[in-house]
């Protein structure tokens, strides 16, 4: 059997006994029929007929008793509390991920709470699979940062079926384009890529290139306040200046761009980064040409990380409070599985930026024509 609608073969095994006990067809203490009968019914694997058994089982509608089979049961999915909640999250090596999971763990842990850990890799069929083995699992609920949030998710009917074993999740650092309305924490991106923006038109930048990740909600958020800033002063969006990446070439696709710039004498008097780990290479990019920061270019990054400060030139950046998002999501979740209705959370779902100014941004460098031209004059 082919998958359907685009819902994976499992699934389609998994609801159809569902359907089957909630219909009545097949009653409390009616076995099922074996793997191999159900494997030739739905054309599938012995392997596919397990995962759906197994999800099954682990909410109580289905029983094995070894050497008899397996059999439907009366027993609800256990309403006891395992102190379980799963993390699935993008890159355990993101400079972000230690701090936002240590703030979860601070509140998870004074709650009597332990993390079941999963990464993706920012791959969304990694986050599918992560999800499934999760379903084979009793966790009380789930912290999600999803997996290039800015492409649309073919996975729903994984969410749906732990909205219908009402299992509480709730993403953080975006969320899917279908998804918006799920409970969420997340950054004011826009508002950041256009404190850093302006910042730079402030400082008499108007050649400025804008570097943004594309696949996910953050670098399509961040290039939104990028716009903002030149609009509301005056000066025209050129996509000419706007360098767009992927996650699978984020590690020499930003830094090389930059070099054909260089190369090609591209006018350019500032660039904001989408984050700190692009903004230091392409410090290294533009160091190696002998282009001084921030004497002949300013730089800005973003997340204010250790990276930041760690450089011969301390980064210009946007704060990224990693350790108090991560507590708010853990505070939040704990919210929806004690049933807290939205109206009294006293969580706040979106988290403010703040610029913080250090030493890769300088005034631009007035001639002598933009004096006579220009009502600003910087001294």
């Amino acid at each position: 059997m082919a998958q359907s609608n685009g819902r994976a073969k499992y699934y389609i095994v998994m609801e159809s006994l569902r359907k089957d006990m909630n219909s009545g067809k097949i009653k409390p203490g009616d076995k099922i029929p074996s793997e191999n009968e159900l494997s030739a019914s739905f054309s599938v694997s012995r392997h596919t007929v397990r995962k759906a058994l197994s999800i099954l089982e682990n909410e109580g509608l289905l029983e094995a008793t070894h050497g008899l089979g397996t059999f439907c049961t009366e027993r609800h999915r256990n309403s006891k509390s395992s102190k379980n909640i799963a993390v699935v999250t993008t890159y355990i090596s993101d400079y972000i991920f230690p701090r936002l999971i240590q703030g979860m763990d601070n509140v998870l842990t004074e709650n009597g709470y332990s993390i079941i850990l999963k990464n993706t890799g920012n791959s969304q069929k990694n986050e599918a699979k992560a999800l499934e083995d999760i379903l084979t699992k009793n966790v009380d609920g789930i912290i999600i940062e999803p997996s290039k949030s800015e492409i649309y998710c073919r996975h729903t009917h994984l969410y749906e079926l732990f909205d219908k074993l009402q299992i509480p999740y709730i993403f953080i650092q975006g969320t899917y384009p279908q998804m918006k309305d799920r409970a969420n924490i997340i950054m004011d991106d826009v508002q950041g890529g256009y404190l850093l923006t302006k910042y730079l038109l402030e400082l008499g930048h108007r050649k400025i290139v804008g570097i943004f990740k594309i696949d996910d909600s953050q670098g399509t958020a961040r290039h939104k306040g990028y716009i903002k800033a030149l609009t509301e002063n005056g000066v025209s969006y050129d996509p000419d200046l706007v360098i767009t990446f992927h996650t699978e070439d984020r590690a020499k696709k930003p830094a090389a761009m930059i070099e054909q710039f260089v190369k090609e004498h591209r006018q350019m008097d500032a660039i904001v980064c989408y984050n700190d780990q692009i903004a230091m290479e392409v410090i290294q990019v533009l160091k190696a040409y002998d282009i001084r920061v921030p004497e002949d270019i300013s730089i800005t990054g973003y997340d204010n990380s250790l990276i930041s400060e760690s450089g011969y030139v301390k980064l210009t950046t946007v704060s990224h409070p990693k350790e108090k998002l991560g507590e708010m999501a853990a505070e939040l979740l704990l919210e929806k599985i004690n049933h807290i209705p939205d109206a009294e959370s006293r969580v706040p779902r979106i988290v403010e930026p703040e610029l913080v100014v250090r030493d890769s941004c300088a005034a631009k460098k007035t001639t002598c024509r933009e004096m006579h031209t220009s009502p600003i004059l910087f001294l």
